[in-house]
């Protein structure tokens, strides 16, 4: 990597390091969420439900983490070669795939209390 292109602004890099330990963060809460989800929830209505969305928690955490790097990557060769930061490819999957987790345990946890 760095034979090609010149070194950024060490500032620069350095805040693409705080974001991809962000993203680490995340995807280790993630990863806690899915084993937290398995090992405390209740029962809930549907058989195995509880295991899939902890399995979905789990594998968002382990995506998170794969793209972290990727994302990384991609970010220090576009200022390496003063070109626009890549877009987030990975965040908007996350924030519909949480959401979309986060609503079908809330309803299942609801449902098992009634």
């Amino acid at each position: 990597m760095r034979e090609t292109g010149e070194d950024p602004d060490p500032r620069f890099s350095f805040a693409n390091e705080r974001t991809f330990l962000a993203w680490i963060r995340t995807a280790l809460a993630l990863m806690a969420a899915g084993i937290a989800l398995e090992a405390f929830a209740p029962r809930l209505a549907v058989p195995g439900l509880r295991q899939v969305l902890a399995a979905l928690l789990v594998l968002a955490g382990i995506a998170t983490s794969a793209m972290a790097f990727r994302r990384w990557l991609r970010s220090e060769q576009a200022m390496r070669e003063r070109r626009s930061l890549p877009p987030p490819t990975v965040a908007p999957w996350l924030s519909y795939g949480v959401a979309a987790v986060a609503l079908a345990v809330f309803v299942f946890v609801v449902v098992a209390n009634l």
